[in-house]
């Protein structure tokens, strides 16, 4: 759980290439380029592969068979060696090769919560998952810098739901204009700490946001979700309900995707009270 930093961010220009199971974007930043694989698999994972001269670090390798031969194809084609792995919130198709977490990633994805998810996981989708991964695993402490394929990778923490990260930021989840779930946040307290996680990556001077759900966004969606987690924070103090909580949140963005996710976010906040 971890946000990365990586180099100052130049002209940003995106080309989708049509994929037999997700798509890839392509983010050129000048010293380096970002490139966003959306899976469109059941969770809206997304991965990332950071493009050097010489090398290449993906981030958040594909969970599901299918996705993880289009990334490894694609990266593959791009002819260049891996120099790292990077798993930030998800640990994916690394197979054998080692991987890089932040500190305590390691053991938590192997504790009973991560590694009781995964086992749900392995339960509900079966064989359509790649295998669990069965390298080694290097921490990296918080506050370290790490220059991977020419690009800077800053691990350090942030909001107790994040960690935050510099030039192109990272979260696990992308700043979207859409409702939010009860998985992104489960109290009020999370809404403070959300609020001040997203004003802080503004401050950061990134125009680049990207997360493991979601894929990329720009300073625009960062700017919705202060403005939405204010409102939701209002709705949570007026309503006596989760079902008013619910009415008031459609009544304040109408329209506004992800209406399916409001009655569990309403439930998750009202238990948490």
């Amino acid at each position: 759980m971890k946000k990365m930093m990586v180099a100052a961010l130049a002209l940003v220009a995106t080309a989708a290439t049509a994929q037999v199971k997700g798509r890839f974007e392509v983010h050129d930043m000048g010293s380096f380029r970002l490139h966003v694989y959306y899976t469109n698999d059941v969770m809206n994972d997304a991965s990332f592969i950071v493009e050097g001269n010489d090398s290449v670090v993906t981030m958040e390798q594909p969970l599901f068979k299918d996705n993880a031969a289009e990334f490894d194809a694609y990266v593959e084609k791009m002819g260049k060696p891996v120099a790292a792995r990077i798993a930030v919130y998800h640990v994916g198709s690394t197979a054998d090769h080692p991987v890089l977490m932040a500190e305590g990633m390691g053991s938590f994805t192997k504790g009973p919560v991560y590694g009781g998810m995964m086992k749900g996981f392995a339960g509900t989708f079966g064989e359509a998952m790649a295998s669990l991964p069965t390298g080694s695993v290097a921490e990296v402490a918080f506050g370290t810098t790490r220059t991977i394929a020419g690009t800077a990778f800053h691990f350090d923490r942030g909001a107790s739901t994040d960690f935050p990260g510099g030039k192109v930021y990272f979260t696990h989840w992308a700043p979207a204009r859409a409702h939010a779930s009860q998985l992104q946040i489960a109290s009020a307290k999370a809404i403070d700490a959300e609020i001040a996680e997203a004003r802080k990556s503004l401050q950061s001077g990134a125009t680049l946001f990207i997360g493991g759900h979601g894929g990329a966004s720009g300073k625009e969606a960062v700017e919705f979700k202060i403005a939405y987690l204010g409102k939701m924070k209002e709705a949570l103090a007026s309503s006596p309900t989760p079902e008013a909580f619910v009415e008031t949140m459609k009544a304040q963005y109408p329209g506004l995707p992800g209406e399916e996710n409001l009655a569990g976010l309403g439930k998750a906040l009202y238990n948490a009270k």
